[in-house]
């Protein structure tokens, strides 16, 4: 592992790249509001300076054909990227959808900070932790609202061979 992979301040779990993907994945995910409102729960953050500022731009979609198929260009979605670092050395990225410069770079300073061990856990249990539930409690209530609309359609056999 490289000098810049690895600092004094960072933990380096067997599943980091596993738990950085999923912390990543929550932060794409919330809701803008709700990441803000989290953000300001945990009080005043460490200085950090914006390596590329937040910037909107367009990302194809991909997709196939039910799910398994081949695979061919659904059209363009906008996104927001942003990369920052702290003292030390330590990277925050993130993409998220849509044209919200404050979400991509909320979500690239707490990235950031859920690599230093001492902010880590507090991250983890006051920021993830309740965007992923909640994040979680929109599918089930998307899901139960689509089933609500779901049609069976079965065959009937008539009695004739």
């Amino acid at each position: 592992m490289s000098a810049l992979t690895q600092s004094s301040t960072t933990s380096s779990p067997p599943d980091a790249a596993g738990s950085r993907a999923a912390w990543m994945r929550v932060l794409a995910l919330a809701e803008p509001a709700a990441l803000d409102q989290a953000v300001k729960t945990l009080g005043p953050l460490p200085a950090h300076r914006a390596l590329r500022a937040p910037e909107r731009g367009m990302a194809m979609v991909r997709a196939r054909s039910g799910g398994t198929g081949a695979q061919f260009n659904l059209g363009e979605m906008s996104i927001t990227r942003c990369a920052v670092t702290l003292e030390g050395g330590i990277m925050g990225v993130a993409y998220v959808q849509g044209r919200e410069r404050q979400h991509a770079e909320q979500a690239a300073i707490l990235d950031a900070l859920l690599q230093r061990d001492d902010w880590h856990d507090r991250i983890q249990s006051q920021v993830i932790a309740p965007l992923a539930q909640a994040h979680h409690e929109r599918a089930q209530h998307r899901a139960r609202v689509a089933a609500q609309t779901q049609v069976e359609f079965f065959t009937m056999v008539r009695g004739e061979d």
